[in-house]
C-alpha cells in the first residue's frame, strides 16, 4: 500500500512526510491497521452500498459529526467530516477512488490525523462478501499518538459491524421488492 496520494496533489505521504513550507507534518510514525467484515450480500451490492457516501452516514454509527459531499463521480467521491468536540473542531477531507468490481481506496487529511486505506472485497459462497480494510493512520498537526493497535482495530470492527447490519437490511429490502439487490444504494 502506498502512502502517497495523487488525489491530494501528490504532497501527502504518510511514510515520509514533507518538511517543505505548506506541507503536512506527522507527529509520529504511521501504524498499519487491518480489519475484516463479512456481509450477507453479493459483492456488487456491497461495493455500491459502501461507496454511496452520504450526509446521513454518521447516523449508521450512532455518531453526530457532519458530512458534506464535495464531489461525486462514478469512480471518485470527495467529502469532508466535521465534528464539534470538547477540544475544538475535528475536520477531515477524504478522497475516495472506486475501482470496480472489488475495491476502493481512500486518503484523508485532517487537523488531527491522516489516513490512507485500501478496501478489498472477496466473494464468498452463499451470496456473501468479505471486506478486508488495510489502513495506515498517522497523527497530524493537532493529533496525539496513535492509539494501541488492538484498541483502534476493535473500534473499527464495531463500526463495520454496524455498517453490516444496515447494509444487510438494505439488501433484504431490495430482495423483497424484487430488484435482486442490484442497485446497492442505501435507503434510510
Amino acid at each position: 500500500m502506498s502512502g502517497s496520494s495523487s488525489g491530494l496533489g501528490g504532497y501527502f505521504n504518510l511514510e515520509a512526510p514533507c518538511r517543505a513550507e505548506g506541507s503536512l507534518v506527522t507527529r509520529g510514525r504511521p501504524r498499519l491497521y487491518v480489519v475484516h467484515a463479512t456481509f450477507r450480500a453479493p459483492m456488487s451490492f456491497v461495493l455500491r452500498w459502501c461507496t454511496d457516501y452520504s450526509p446521513e452516514d454518521p447516523g449508521l454509527e450512532g455518531e453526530r459529526f457532519r458530512r458534506r459531499i464535495l464531489k461525486r463521480t462514478r469512480t471518485n467521491v470527495v467529502y469532508e467530516d466535521l465534528d464539534d468536540t470538547p477540544g475544538g473542531w475535528m475536520w477531515s477531507r477524504w478522497n475516495i477512488t472506486i475501482h470496480p468490481p472489488d475495491r476502493w481506496h481512500g486518503e484523508a487529511v485532517g487537523n488531527y490525523r491522516g489516513w490512507t486505506v485500501d478496501y478489498r472485497l472477496k466473494s464468498l459462497p452463499g451470496d456473501r462478501t468479505q471486506l478486508t480494510l488495510r489502513g495506515r493512520r498517522a497523527p497530524l498537526l493537532l493529533g496525539k499518538r496513535n492509539p494501541p493497535k488492538a484498541q483502534l482495530e476493535r473500534g473499527l470492527t464495531q463500526s463495520w459491524t454496524k455498517f453490516a447490519r444496515a447494509l444487510e437490511a438494505d439488501y433484504a429490502k431490495t430482495r423483497r421488492k424484487g430488484s435482486g439487490g442490484t442497485r446497492g444504494t442505501r435507503r434510510r
